[in-house]
C-alpha cells in the first residue's frame, strides 16, 4: 500500500513536472501568464513555469509575414472606377504589444491596409495611380507603419500587385498611345526631312561658291592671257613700226603676209567648205612673199641686202575658185 502511494507520487509529480515545461519552438514567442494577468515572455528553447499557477497566454510568430490584400475596387479622383490588390509584409518585434493590445492582429492589419489603401488611391488620378506604383507603396508604408507601432509591429513592405482600370479606359488609352506614337514618328519624320533639305542646300550653296571661284579664276586667267597676248601684239606693232620708220618695208611686208595667212588658214580648216574662192587681191600675197623671204635672209646675216625697191615680182593672177 505506501509502495503505490509513492509510486502515485512520483508519478504526479512527473506529471506536474511534464506540464511545467515549456518548449518554444525557434521564431516564435509566448506570453506568460500567472493567473491570467501576463508575467513573462517565454523565448525559444526551454523553460519553466510552475503548472496550473501559469500557463502561456499567447503564441506569437516572430518571424516576418505577409498577409493578402484582396482586390479591392476604388474610384479615383478623376471618377475612373479601377481593381487593386496586394501584400503586406509585417514583422512582429514586441510579443506582449502584439498579444495585448490589439484582439486579432491580422484582421486589424488587413483592415487597416485596405481603408489606407482607398484613400491614397483615391486620392490620385487613374494617370498617377498607373504610373506612381512606387509612390503608393511608399505612402501606403508611411501610414500603415505608423498605425501599427503601438501594436509592436513593424511594416516592412506594402506592395501592390494588379492596377486593372475599366476595359473602356484602357482601349481609350491604347488608342490614345497610338495617337502619341504616331505624332512622335510624323515629328521625326519632318525633322528628318528639314534636316536632309537644309543639307542639300548648303550642298548646293558649297557648290555655287566654288562654281563662282572657279568662274573668278577662270576670267583672271582669260584676263591675264589676253592682257600678254596684248603685250605680245603691241610689241610686235612697235618692233614693225621701228622697222618702218627704218625704211624696211619687209617687216611690213611680213606682219600683213602674217594675218592674211592665218585668214586663208581659218577658211581652209572650215568642215563645211567644199571650195574656196578668193578675192582678186590674194594674188597679191604671192608678191609678199618674196619680201618675206628677202627679210628672212637678212635676219639670218646672208649678207646680201635686201631689195629696196619697191617693185614686187610679177606673178599671173590665181583663178578666182580654187577647190580643195
Amino acid at each position: 500500500m505506501l509502495t503505490t502511494a509513492l509510486l502515485t507520487i512520483v508519478l504526479l509529480v512527473v506529471l506536474y513536472l511534464f506540464f511545467s515545461i515549456k518548449i518554444v519552438r525557434q521564431g516564435y514567442q509566448y506570453t506568460i501568464e500567472h493567473f491570467g494577468r501576463f508575467t513573462a515572455v517565454a523565448r525559444p528553447g526551454f523553460n519553466l513555469y510552475p503548472a496550473f499557477f501559469y500557463r502561456v497566454g499567447r503564441k506569437i510568430n516572430m518571424m516576418e509575414q505577409v498577409i493578402d490584400i484582396p482586390g479591392q475596387e476604388i474610384i479615383t479622383r478623376d471618377n475612373a472606377m479601377i481593381s487593386t490588390d496586394g501584400v503586406v509584409f509585417f514583422q512582429v518585434l514586441d510579443a506582449p504589444k502584439a498579444a495585448y493590445e490589439v484582439s486579432d492582429l491580422y484582421v486589424a492589419l488587413l483592415q487597416l491596409t485596405t481603408t489606407n489603401l482607398r484613400t491614397v488611391m483615391g486620392s490620385m488620378d487613374l494617370d498617377e495611380t498607373l504610373s506612381k506604383r512606387d509612390e503608393i507603396n511608399a505612402r501606403l508604408l508611411s501610414v500603415v507603419d505608423h498605425a501599427t507601432t503601438p501594436w509592436g509591429v513593424k511594416i516592412t513592405r506594402v506592395e501592390i500587385k494588379d492596377i486593372r482600370p475599366p476595359a473602356d479606359i484602357v482601349n481609350a488609352m491604347g488608342r490614345q498611345m497610338k495617337a502619341e506614337r504616331e505624332k512622335r514618328a510624323n515629328i521625326l519624320e519632318a525633322e528628318g526631312a528639314r534636316a536632309s533639305e537644309i543639307l542639300r542646300a548648303e550642298g548646293q550653296k558649297q557648290a555655287r561658291i566654288l562654281e563662282a571661284e572657279g568662274r573668278r579664276e577662270s576670267a583672271f586667267r582669260d584676263a591675264e592671257a589676253r592682257e600678254r597676248a596684248a603685250e605680245a601684239e603691241a610689241k610686235a606693232t612697235e618692233l614693225v613700226s621701228t622697222a618702218i620708220e627704218q625704211g624696211s618695208g619687209q617687216a611690213l611686208n611680213y606682219f600683213i603676209a602674217q594675218k592674211y595667212v592665218e585668214a586663208v588658214g581659218k577658211f581652209a580648216t572650215s568642215p563645211n567648205a567644199k571650195t574656196i574662192l578668193f578675192p582678186v587681191e590674194a594674188t597679191q600675197l604671192i608678191g609678199t612673199l618674196g619680201g618675206i623671204g628677202e627679210l628672212a635672209r637678212e635676219v639670218v646675216g646672208s649678207g646680201k641686202p635686201a631689195a629696196e625697191s619697191d617693185e614686187r615680182p610679177r606673178i599671173p593672177p590665181a583663178p578666182f575658185g580654187a577647190r580643195d
